[in-house]
């Protein structure tokens, strides 16, 4: 009987170490003891003792106000991770970029920006080029749009008071309201469109990854001269397959439809 309690104590306080983490970086990255109390309802003794841990492996840190930040060893498992998802999805993105003949790419939201974790670049000789592991804010790439469209818009305000919409183009959607819509257009219509807002010259249409663990999306981006909004249309249905491809056979999918079946 001990065993167990052991056993279910030590999943509680695994679980919430990873919520304390969580509420970190949804806190901007630093918070004090007392805020994460106040936002995840826990005791200051239960919080210090977690923290203190997380400190001593380094997942966390005291910063010299003794508020405390995300640490730098997770940047560790977070590269480890995105390296074996975009590894995983390369092959996929390479069936699309055969069938569409157009670079296509594959981000996730961490935080409050787009991380780009896989690509796989178009033959043509003017093509599009996103360096892996590039990041973004969100509103003005056609992934992101995809991406803040699966979220409560509440969240998406928030998200956007943190970050604001700075112009990179003059196409760039510089006004909340405007984004909103433009991000409930994104939720009918089942994909969005990057029109030059990032870069001048480049047209991006993107899907999300519905069902996917994290919020994420796939893409295609090219010249607006050749990846036209006829072109658009053409593809558009591919790429929503692509998206269901890797929604359905991700590595983390298949591991819980294993773990259904032995249950």
């Amino acid at each position: 009987m001990s065993v167990a309690r052991e056993s279910t104590g030590g999943v509680q306080s695994l679980q919430r170490a990873f919520d304390l983490l969580e509420r970190l970086a949804d806190a901007g990255g630093e918070a004090s003891l007392s805020e994460l109390a106040g936002s995840s309802g826990l005791p200051l003794p239960t919080i210090h003792r977690l923290i203190r841990t997380l400190v001593t492996l380094g997942y966390v840190r005291q910063n010299s106000n003794r508020r405390y930040a995300l640490g730098s060893r997770l940047i560790r498992l977070g590269e480890g991770a995105s390296r074996q998802f975009g590894t995983w999805a390369r092959p996929v993105l390479a069936r699309l970029v055969d069938q569409v003949e157009e670079t296509a790419n594959l981000a996730v939201l961490d935080g409050d920006e787009v991380v780009y974790v896989a690509q796989v670049p178009s033959r043509h000789s003017m093509r599009m080029f996103t360096e892996v592991g590039r990041r973004l804010l969100p509103h003005a790439t056609g992934v992101g749009k995809a991406m803040l469209s699966q979220l409560p818009r509440d969240e998406v305000r928030a998200l956007l008071a943190r970050t604001g919409l700075p112009a990179y183009t003059p196409n760039t959607i510089t006004d909340v309201d405007e984004l909103l819509a433009s991000l409930d257009r994104v939720a009918e219509q089942g994909y969005a469109l990057d029109e030059s807002e990032q870069e001048l010259g480049v047209r991006c249409v993107a899907v999300p990854l519905r069902g996917a663990p994290t919020l994420a999306a796939v893409s295609v981006s090219g010249p607006d001269s050749r990846l036209t909004k006829d072109s658009v249309t053409r593809i558009l249905p591919t790429l929503l397959t692509t998206a269901t491809l890797l929604t359905t056979e991700s590595p983390t999918s298949n591991a819980r439809e294993s773990n259904v079946q032995s249950t």
